[in-house]
């Protein structure tokens, strides 16, 4: 009986241990002077970005008007949305241009980042929908880049809460980004109806933007939280829902596969997309989605996706695409004596909130990380470090095709396990040094009433009732929920170990943010980042550090109308899906061409490798997918710097225009 006992006492005993050993870690001056020497090395400056003109006179709200259902939780329901993107939008070859979503206004943004030079600047505007549908029932969440079309000028895919994406399509005569420059389209076609909108309900909080099946075009894949439903509809019907458990949710939104069809160029342009409905097991296309990431783990050149879910499992989704049907099974981690239940990829029930991948173990294989909970307190589950276990592409894509997931939780040794309540997460090289920092979002509802305790409360409440708004606790205007933290931004010690310099940095603003996007906005080798702010005005900080030797790659593919530097057009269409291997003795590193990973956070198109002490020419391995779906890989050698390379059936350089 007192074994009996004492066993019950054990998983009490190694939260108090645990909670301890972060006091510690927090409270340790010596911890506190190592934070300080390694935040010394880096360096950033707040810029101030442009908005429309007369935009900060109008009214900025601070919270959404939603379903009655909803009403007594509507600053939960408000807490979602913020989105900022960064990639070359006048064609020059400059990835300066922004898109933004603002919260306050529900407005889309387009401007230019704080850096761009003169020639890439305009006029920043509104985005705006019109003739298509988008009513007081909808919002925007989201905004990413891509070139759709395929005729090498960038175009935006809006997403909303309630209604299907709106693609705007870039045409062929605009000379400058403009309101103009833009033809809208639906990307599911056959939702609006004589002005009405029509279709599916869709509540999408992340997009992935990316070649899955191998056609050297991008598919997209939309991630939903709320299932079909008028979340935002003041006059709308009582059949609103919440997830219906707090570790396996399984009556969300879920994915969508939309595979591309065909484009048209020219001033009235258009994109055909189909969705593969089965793409994914049922039982994977059911959650409450806030994260989607894509990397090639196999070297076959079509790259697996990972599905961040609240309230339930993220999925590791292994590609077993064809040209004309998009599919997906998903590959499971394998439990150990030493592995916590909620640490097995595949199986865990944390909070998966954002997501994204690179090679953070200098072995020349991708490995990711997941953002969830970490209140301390509060709900202090962990973020996910999944490092990946294989030794080669075809030990990864044997496992995969097993059902199993490579990969070993290792976020605690790392230093990157407790940070907040986490959103969006970025990995990239601000010293180019050769090791990944890592930004992330924090901050849920801010507020001045903590309502931690209702929270804990919930966390108690029977699985059946838990689906039903009416029986959660209140969280309206001036509740606080996490709503004070300032984002985080991790870089390894000298000990090779993560820790948080964002207070060294004078990163203090505490106003909850969301999405991350990351590129050299210069071109001069400096990695930049803006920061999208949940009920607060977007930022944008500038590299002004002292940094080292780097190799930036823009990929092109041929156009389809071969008037390169023309109008918007670069000088092609970017190669989705391709990957790059650098082969510097003792410290290979891959990188993708990343056409749209996160939770409303999206970088730019370039391909970077911070060279550290290994200045000097690199031998590099590209492989690429040509326009008809033919797959490539080169071995070359390139100088440190900036190279823009044409992808066809080999590689060339072309000029920057």
């Amino acid at each position: 009986m007192l074994r009996g006992r004492l066993r019950t006492l054990v998983p009490a005993l190694i939260a108090i241990l645990s909670l301890l050993t972060v006091y510690v870690a927090v409270g340790n001056p010596a911890a506190a002077g190592e934070a300080s020497q390694t935040a010394a090395k880096y360096s950033f400056k707040q810029l101030p970005i442009a908005m429309p003109p007369g935009y900060d006179d109008q009214q900025m709200n601070t919270i959404r008007q939603v379903n009655p259902a909803y009403y007594k939780i509507r600053s939960w329901m408000s807490a979602v949305g913020a989105s900022v993107a960064i990639n070359d939008l006048t064609g020059h070859g400059r990835s300066d241009g922004m898109c933004l979503v603002d919260t306050r206004t529900n407005d889309v943004i387009v401007t230019y980042t704080p850096t761009a030079v003169p020639a890439d600047r305009f006029t920043p505007f509104v985005l705006n929908p019109a003739p298509l549908p988008v009513d007081a029932t909808m919002a925007p969440t989201g905004c990413a880049v891509g070139d759709f079309t395929g005729d090498g000028r960038m175009g935006l895919l809006v997403f909303y809460w309630g209604r299907t994406p709106i693609l705007f399509l870039p045409k062929a005569g605009a000379t400058s980004v403009s309101p103009q420059a833009y033809q809208p389209q639906e990307l599911v076609s056959g939702v609006d109806v004589d002005g009405r909108y029509t279709g599916p309900l869709w509540n999408t909080d992340a997009v992935a933007i990316a070649d899955l099946n191998g056609t050297g075009h991008p598919s997209i894949v939309v991630g939903n939280y709320f299932p079909d439903s008028g979340i935002l509809d003041t006059h709308g019907q009582n059949n609103m829902q919440m997830p219906n458990s707090l570790s396996s949710a399984n009556n969300g939104g879920g994915l969508h596969f939309l595979r591309w069809l065909g484009a048209t160029g020219g001033d009235q342009p258009s994109v055909q997309y189909i969705e593969d409905r089965d793409a994914v097991p049922f039982h994977d296309s059911t959650g409450w989605t806030l994260a989607l990431a894509t990397a090639d783990l196999t070297g076959s050149g079509k790259p697996e996706l990972y599905d961040g879910n609240d309230f339930g499992h993220g999925h590791l989704l292994y590609n077993e695409s064809t040209p004309t049907q998009l599919k997906f099974t998903e590959a499971y981690g394998q439990r150990t004596p030493g592995t916590p239940k909620s640490f097995v990829l595949g199986n865990g029930s944390f909070k998966g909130m954002g997501v994204d991948f690179a090679d953070m173990s200098d072995k020349g294989h991708f490995d990711f990380m997941v953002s969830d909970i970490t209140q301390p307190w509060g709900l202090e589950e962990s973020n996910f470090v999944f490092r990946n276990d294989t030794s080669s592409d075809a030990q990864m894509a044997s496992k995969l095709a097993s059902g199993v997931a490579p990969f070993t939780q290792e976020a605690q040794g790392d230093g990157l396990a407790w940070s907040g309540w986490a959103w969006d997460v970025k990995m990239g090289d601000f010293l180019n040094d050769g090791q990944q920092d890592v930004v992330q979002a924090l901050g849920f509802i801010n507020g001045t009433v903590n309502r931690w305790p209702w929270m804990q409360e919930m966390a108690t409440m029977n699985d059946d009732l838990l689906s039903n708004p009416a029986m959660w606790p209140n969280f309206q205007p001036g509740d606080d929920v996490s709503g004070h933290q300032p984002f985080a931004f991790f870089a390894k010690n000298s000990q090779g170990k993560y820790v948080n310099i964002g207070k060294e940095l004078g990163f203090t603003n505490d106003t909850p943010s969301r999405g991350m996007a990351l590129a050299d906005t210069t071109g001069s080798g400096h990695l930049d980042f803006a920061v999208a702010r949940q009920w607060g005005a977007p930022e944008f900080y500038a590299n002004t550090a002292d940094v080292g030797d780097q190799m930036t790659l823009n990929l092109y593919r041929p156009s389809t109308d071969g008037q390169a530097n023309t109008g918007l057009e670069g000088p092609g269409s970017p190669a989705y899906g391709t990957t790059v291997t650098i082969h510097t003795p003792g410290h290979p590193q891959i990188a993708q061409l990343d056409g749209g990973s996160g939770h409303d956070g999206y970088r730019s198109f370039q391909v970077r490798f911070g060279l550290g002490m290994n200045m000097g020419p690199q031998d590099v391995t590209v492989q690429w997918h040509d326009t008809s779906g033919a797959l490539h890989s080169q071995d070359i050698t390139l100088t440190t710097g900036t190279h823009n390379l044409m992808l066809t059936d080999t590689i060339k350089e072309v000029p920057q225009s």
